[in-house]
């Protein structure tokens, strides 16, 4: 079974930073791309950044965030981190983690990020 286990989030000033951890854990599991998603409340979810986790990998961000996040990955932990550097209260949200394995989207539980103006 796949679990997606996420860490990380909390409350920060604006123009601080976070860090998100997302850890992949399954038999054989081995995604193709894994990234984050945020949903603020009232909002849809909205795509943050995806990775492929090929060693030389192209990452995607979300233009609101170009330039302060950036996106790596752990293949040998299957892990994708997300450094979240000044920090807008606009950034507040549940932040996803996903993972897609061949045509499969996974997801985890998701982590609060709440920055205060």
């Amino acid at each position: 079974q796949v679990q997606l286990v996420e860490s990380g989030g909390g409350l920060v000033q604006a123009g601080g930073s976070l860090r998100l951890s997302c850890a992949a854990s399954g038999v054989d599991f081995r995604p193709s791309t894994m990234g984050w998603y945020r949903q603020a409340p009232g909002k849809q979810r909205e795509l943050v950044a995806t990775r492929t986790m090929s060693s030389s990998g192209s990452a995607n961000y979300a233009d609101s965030v170009k330039g302060r996040f950036s996106i790596s990955v752990d293949n040998a932990k299957n892990t994708v981190y997300l450094q979240m550097n000044d920090l807008k209260p606009e950034d507040t949200a549940v932040y996803y983690c996903n993972a897609w394995y061949f045509t499969t989207a996974y997801w985890g539980q998701g982590t609060q990020v709440t920055v205060s103006s």
